[in-house]
């Protein structure tokens, strides 16, 4: 996309999507967040009240679901898993209520894949939203492609280590 265009907000790259939406995760560190802080005080979600946890962010994908839209999402992952990746693998039962899938990689078991060095959301296999971090796992921006061969070379990367991957509900942390 040039420099100047505007950036679609994700979820307009969700509601304008029709077909799928994969997301692949190779961090074992995303930052801190306020989440993640209290569940390392002891906090835990109380899954029975939906109010407690549930957030925009859900309602985008399960009003995506609901229309027919595929949404997937593979995490590789380092063993033994970091603290970070103990709560994200907690926090799932979220997405996987708001109708995403979620598999799981063992990084060691990822040695023979062709991966891209960063994390990314693949739209229709026609738009890209590539996450640039910095070493201490915080956002420092995104970037949006629709170039073919790097389109081709994500979409071959996601359905590669989804094959690999372990499905949430069986993946141990």
């Amino acid at each position: 996309m040039p420099q100047n265009a505007r950036q679609p907000s994700f979820a307009e790259c969700v509601r304008d999507a029709d077909g799928s939406a994969v997301h692949l995760e190779m961090r074992d560190d995303y930052g801190d967040n306020e989440r993640f802080a209290a569940w390392r005080g002891g906090e835990r979600i109380d899954w029975d009240d939906r109010s407690s946890w549930w957030r925009p962010f859900h309602d985008q994908i399960a009003a995506a679901v609901a229309r027919g839209l595929s949404i997937r999402r593979v995490r590789i992952v380092s063993e033994p898993v970091s603290e970070y990746i103990r709560w994200e693998h907690y926090v799932t039962r979220a997405n996987l209520a708001a109708g995403e899938q979620v598999r799981w990689v063992s990084r060691r078991l990822a040695s023979d894949l062709v991966l891209p060095c960063n994390d990314y959301w693949l739209f229709d296999d026609s738009l890209a939203r590539v996450h640039h971090f910095a070493g201490d796992g915080s956002l420092v921006t995104d970037e949006f492609t629709s170039e073919p061969d790097l389109l081709k070379l994500f979409a071959a990367s996601f359905e590669s280590a989804w094959e690999r991957g372990v499905p949430h509900e069986e993946y141990q942390v």
